[in-house]
């Protein structure tokens, strides 16, 4: 995948690079990551990317020249532009495969009070959020969406398994698990899984994912299981 991301602070997301798993699949090919300064891309003699909102109001919004010049600069015809935005849907594990399945993305992270409606009608193909809070920049954002799309890419976290059995792949948390040793501070692994019967630990792995996804996101299982719970069940 070839990535690309727009940003007032290519330091931070050069960061990407030395981070783990992420880092080895830039190292290996995996992603071609580009790095965007989006004030290189300015007209103004004085670097700024912003200007004050027509009609008043607090806040700063950034123009559309530089962010319009970065993207054509950068962007391939086959380049799918998103803008990280509160005001965009929730990022999720289906959003994320679907984003993974794309040749060529570029990331554009907001500032200040937003950006010119103008770049969401004309240079930009979605908005995404990944959480309902405001942070200060969109270059946090960038990062975690790379994160959980790289993770559906052909051999960046090995065996294909890994991520399928990952907590929301199939829309509920993931079952409890546990590691030597079999008694810890009195606390016992559950006998069914030292049993070495791989149809009822499946089983058994199954129910516990419905049980933890009930109990902690009861919003999940209602999606999931198609029903509304009663109070207190």
């Amino acid at each position: 995948m070839k990535l690309r991301i727009l940003t007032l602070f290519p330091e931070l997301i050069e960061q990407l690079r030395e981070y783990g798993i992420i880092g080895r699949a830039m190292q290996n090919g995996i992603i071609e990551l580009s790095v965007v300064n989006i004030r290189d891309y300015t007209e103004s003699k004085h670097g700024k990317v912003d200007d004050a909102p027509y009609g008043g109001g607090a806040g700063m919004i950034m123009s559309c020249q530089p962010i319009a010049d970065a993207v054509a600069a950068h962007a391939a015809p086959e380049s799918h532009v998103v803008f990280l935005s509160p005001q965009g849907p929730v990022l999720t594990q289906d959003k994320a495969r679907e984003l993974a399945k794309k040749e060529d993305l570029l990331l554009i992270c907001g500032h200040y009070d937003g950006i010119d409606e103008r770049l969401l009608q004309t240079v930009i193909d979605e908005e995404i959020s990944i959480g309902d809070y405001i942070l200060t920049g969109g270059e946090l954002p960038a990062m975690v969406l790379t994160d959980v799309v790289a993770r559906f890419l052909e051999d960046t976290v090995g065996s294909a398994e890994n991520v399928e059995n990952d907590s929301l792949s199939d829309g509920l948390l993931k079952y409890p698990q546990y590691t030597r040793p079999a008694i810890w501070r009195g606390l016992s692994v559950p006998d069914i899984l030292l049993s070495g019967d791989h149809k009822r630990i499946e089983n058994y792995r199954v129910e516990e994912s419905l049980r933890v996804t009930k109990e902690k996101r009861p919003d999940l299982y209602k999606k999931v299981c198609g029903k509304t719970l009663p109070p207190g069940d």
